[in-house]
């Protein structure tokens, strides 16, 4: 039997597969709490659980679908877990040491479609989306690596910003999302939780329409088509006008803040008038809108894109401001590691 991970399963999920078994509310509860709040690793470690239901949840499911491959950790305390999947596909993981808790930086695919020019993660093309099991699968693997080596710490924030494009992988994305923010579980609140997204427009009115109540984030990039489309191929489906109305559905439903994502790109996006030209695409979300400015990690591969100047990027977030933008610079950590993400993953896949 090819078993599936029990992280899989929503508490509402494990507690009708046990009723359809014969097995009262009360199981899937105790379950539950080794699961996530004693985070064993094994179903034998489920000593209060009586033996025949012990074995028959053991013969259907597994419980960690991902395994040890390589950690890279930097000088700011920032981990890089590169995982192996049972199909012997590898994924990145980050942990992120921030004022505010512990955020992990999560993967939805085993590589990615939408070719944006400068990122790492498009170097290998998809081959498959994760299973929901292997999105919970990465917090809990992370979370055990704290409880080994940082007892008490626990991971407070999750922004899904790895590899691949979360809202191509939309469902499995947001069934993991409900197994961790349930209460009774690892207990991520919510509005810790972020979605970003290269912008399938398509997805922002599922999303808006959902119960997940996460954070959403729009890499945006560029203000104009021209360029967008250059630097995000994704912009010839979905054009900068298709999305804003996608946003505009969203804002209106939810009433909830999203952010821009806009990473800098010397002599090519981070010019004033580029500047000019994204205050006024966004300007009248008001409140509900927050731009960050990312400083580019450079990718050998992508050689062409350099890192936007300092005084540059400071004359950028300038403008946004004087126009009345709410807007950040993005706080650099990692950067002595594979910095960009699906640099590790790449780099390792290269040398096997």
């Amino acid at each position: 039997m090819n078993k599936e991970s029990i992280y899989g399963l929503t508490l509402d999920n494990l507690s009708e597969w046990l009723d359809e078994r014969g097995y009262k509310k009360s199981r899937a509860l105790l379950i539950w709490d080794y699961l996530y709040r004693k985070r064993v690793t094994d179903f034998s470690e489920m000593t209060e659980l009586k033996e025949e239901c012990r074995q028959l949840v053991a013969d259907h499911f597994l419980i960690q679908p991902l395994s040890d491959h390589t950690l890279q950790e930097s000088a700011d305390g920032t981990l890089k877990f590169l995982f192996k999947l049972k199909d012997d596909n590898l994924i990145e993981t980050v942990l992120m040491r921030h004022k505010f808790g512990l955020s992990v930086c999560v993967t939805t695919q085993v590589g990615c479609n939408m070719g944006c020019s400068f990122c790492a993660s498009g170097l290998l093309k998809k081959l498959r989306d994760l299973t929901v099991g292997e999105i919970v699968g990465q917090i809990m693997k992370v979370q055990q690596y704290l409880d080994d080596h940082h007892p008490g710490e626990k991971v407070s924030h999750m922004v899904v910003m790895g590899i691949g494009e979360p809202f191509d992988n939309y469902e499995n994305l947001a069934e993991a999302i409900r197994v961790l923010v349930e209460q009774k579980g690892i207990s991520i609140p919510s509005r810790h939780i972020t979605i970003s997204t290269s912008g399938l427009a398509d997805k922002l009115y599922d999303f808006a329409d959902s119960d997940l109540n996460v954070n959403l984030a729009i890499s945006l990039h560029a203000p104009d088509n021209e360029l967008r489309t250059k630097l995000m191929p994704i912009n010839r489906r979905f054009p900068i006008e298709t999305l804003m109305q996608g946003i505009n559905y969203y804002l209106e439903k939810t009433r909830r803040r999203i952010t821009i994502e806009y990473i800098m790109l010397k002599d090519l996006n981070d010019s004033r008038e580029a500047a000019l030209q994204l205050a006024a695409l966004i300007k009248d979300w008001g409140q509900l809108v927050n731009v960050n400015l990312i400083p580019y990690n450079p990718v050998d591969e992508h050689s062409q894109y350099q890192r936007t100047d300092h005084d540059v990027l400071l004359a950028f977030y300038d403008v946004l401001r004087k126009h009345g933008i709410n807007c950040g610079i993005r706080l650099e950590i990692g950067s002595d590691i594979d910095a960009a993400c699906g640099q590790l993953r790449s780099r390792r896949i290269k040398k096997i």
